[in-house]
């Protein structure tokens, strides 16, 4: 012992190892006795002091070395920095030190662990058990001043200390042969084993480099009751299927300032109708007339939207109804015939003789053709009625309709003879349509030939309407100052022969052959000789002569005044153009018998051109009530028929044999 200048020791102050009473190692102070009463060596002691901590430090480096030789998938902590190394001949550094940097290591390795196998309480765990008092056998522990404890850590892998060392090491680190934790946190680790990467069973499908393909385009879907469009693809012709393309096409969408990538999506998603720019409905304007048509309403985009092959379906009934009362049940095989393949876009009714009630004849009509047409206009003159019903898509596209009506028997207080017009312009294409009622008379030729050239004279079209080609027009013919005029009614022309020559003739060709009834037929006769009817046309008759028949059967006039059966009932039609109007049916309708007269109907597709703005719109209207009482008689007849198939299905019948 060595003494400083004021007298105090100098000897450094070195802990003492005893054990603490109970068995418990513990670190005694200096100038402490053992449990013999015998004084310790300070020197003896500093060497076992330096021998433990160096078997510590061993110690640590072999659990270091374990955690190593891990799976290479498992995260480890950051390395943290070695604490200085002792030197041989004593300590380098306090003890106090080197517990610390060992639990600042312990704890960051729980913190850092991305794998997520130990929880913090885990680590808290481990902090208390670690600093906690170490059962070893033979050696002593050492304790600083605050508690911490220091030992080589020789005990065996089952005792405590390992169990709680290992609660912090992942599954990778246990293995197996860990049986010593806890059933609760084995189902939570085994939740988290990480699983191999699955592969592709082949390799994927070459991308197309075109974005518009087939494949990423949605078919585009009609409703199946709109069977205007109804289309088989295994028995549809070529015609049938270009009809088809104007519901999708995508050449519809080729004028469109848009990429057809998303235009076609749009149109995809909401209708078979082009979607519309915001910008378009900022500028365009369709009362104020544009002079070169483009964007124009009834411009060609328009057009070649509704109508790619640019051509409408007209149908035409004409039709002498006698004046009766009475109309038939049922007027389906007028306007609907059952061998006509699609409905058509215009159908237009003339009618003669009309019966008294004019609004019921409408009714009837706008109750067989159903809510998919509307009434555009309607005419008359006396028992003169001539009926437009348009579907109710193409209303938009229609102008102002205009009538005019002739009358060609002054004198007459009933005005039966006569003709009445309807003009109107549909898209960029005017159409007139005439039904008239000659004068009656198997002689009277001329009187007839008179009645014609008073009408394209005097019928007064049209009025507002711009001419859609004023340089072929002529103020004397009506029938000029239109594209396309169809002009139908009865005509009262007849067969220039008697009537047993006519039954012969009828007898030896009941086909459809009727060129020698033709050959005596007075208005085919006055048309060669450019009389009546100039520029107009004809589609071949292959049908028999319509007048006059006994009311409700087929047999011709069997009265005394046995008239000569003859082809009255006639629709002949003109256009500018030259093949303009193409006819697609042209016969009667023999199923109603009402009237002495049988009716005529046939069928056309006429060309249509683009229109300018400048064109009167008629905005849509169309007759609203009618509409509506069409309708409802529509559904009232179809519950009475449910109705009485219903009574009929439970009705029962007692037989007796």
């Amino acid at each position: 012992m060595r003494m400083t200048e004021n007298g105090e020791d100098s000897s450094p102050s070195q802990p003492v190892v005893g054990v603490l009473p109970g068995g418990a190692p513990g670190v005694k102070d200096p100038g402490e006795v053992s449990g013999d009463n015998r004084p310790v060596n300070p020197a003896t002691e500093d060497k076992k002091t330096t021998k433990l901590l160096n078997n510590t430090m061993k110690i640590t480096q072999d659990v270091r070395d374990q955690s190593s030789k891990t799976s290479p998938y498992q995260p480890r902590p950051p390395l943290l920095p070695k604490p200085p190394a002792l030197s041989k001949g004593g300590n380098s550094g306090s003890v106090e030190e080197k517990v610390r940097s060992r639990r600042l290591k312990n704890s960051q390795e729980s913190l850092t662990d991305e794998a997520e196998t130990g929880s913090s309480t885990e680590s808290l765990k481990e902090d208390s058990t670690v600093t906690g008092v170490f059962t070893l056998s033979g050696a002593a522990t050492l304790r600083n001043g605050q508690g911490s404890v220091v030992g080589p850590q020789s005990a065996p892998s089952g005792s405590p200390v390992f169990r709680a060392r290992g609660q912090s090491f992942s599954e990778y680190e246990r293995g197996p042969h860990d049986h010593h934790s806890d059933p609760a946190e084995q189902r939570v680790r085994s939740s988290k084993v990480r699983l191999s990467p699955l592969q592709p069973s082949g390799p994927f499908p070459a991308l197309e480099q075109s974005l518009a393909s087939a494949s990423l385009r949605t078919a585009n879907r009609i409703d199946r009751d709109c069977v205007d469009y109804g289309i088989v693809p295994g028995r549809a012709g070529p015609e049938r299927l270009q009809l088809h393309r104007n519901l999708s096409d995508s050449r519809l969408l080729d004028n469109m300032v848009s990429d057809n990538i998303s235009v076609n999506s749009m149109k995809s998603t909401f209708s078979v109708l082009n979607p519309i720019r915001p910008r378009d409905v900022r500028n365009r304007s369709f009362l104020e007339g544009s002079v070169l048509g483009s964007g124009a309403l009834l411009g060609a985009e328009e057009l070649d939207r509704y109508f790619p092959e640019r051509r409408v379906g007209i149908y035409i009934a004409t039709w002498n109804m006698q004046g009766e009362k009475g109309l038939p049940n049922n007027l389906d095989d007028l306007l609907l015939p059952t061998d006509s393949e699609f409905a058509q876009d215009f159908y237009i009714i003339g009618v003669q003789e009309g019966c008294p009630d004019r609004r019921e004849w409408e009714i009837r009509l706008q109750e067989t053709l159903g809510p998919y047409y509307v009434m555009l206009y309607a005419a008359s003159h006396g028992v003169l009625y001539l009926t437009v019903f348009v579907r109710r898509d193409l209303i938009w596209f229609c102008s102002e309709v205009e009538h005019a009506t002739v009358t060609t028997r002054i004198m007459s207080q009933i005005k039966t003879k006569g003709a009445v017009g309807i003009g109107f312009t549909f898209f960029g294409t005017s159409f007139l349509f005439i039904t008239s009622h000659f004068t009656s008379g198997d002689s009277k030729v001329y009187e007839r030939i008179l009645d014609y050239n008073k009408i394209i004279e005097a019928l007064a079209l049209p009025n507002g309407l711009p001419d859609t080609n004023p340089y072929r027009s002529t103020s004397s013919d009506v029938t000029t100052r239109f594209d396309e005029v169809f002009w139908f009614g009865d005509f009262n022309f007849r067969l220039s022969k008697d009537r047993v020559g006519v039954e012969a003739i009828l007898n030896q060709n009941p086909g459809v052959d009727m060129g020698p009834l033709l050959h005596h037929d007075q208005l085919s006769k006055e048309m060669k000789d450019g009389s009546i009817f100039k520029g107009f046309q004809e589609a071949p008759i292959q049908f028999f002569p319509t007048y006059k028949y006994d009311v409700g059967c087929d047999m011709y006039d069997t009265t005394s005044k046995q008239r000569t059966p003859s082809y009255t009932d006639r629709i002949l039609f003109r256009n500018r153009q030259v093949d303009d109007i193409k006819v697609i049916k042209y016969t009667s309708c023999s199923t109603i018998k009402t009237s002495d007269h049988r009716p005529v109907i046939a069928m056309f597709q006429v060309k249509l051109r683009p229109g300018r703005d400048n064109i009167p719109l008629g905005a849509g209207q169309f007759d609203r009530s009618l509409y509506l009482e069409g309708i409802r008689r529509r559904i009232t007849r179809e519950l009475k028929k449910s109705e009485a198939i219903k009574n009929q299905g439970s009705s029962t019948i007692c037989s007796i044999s």
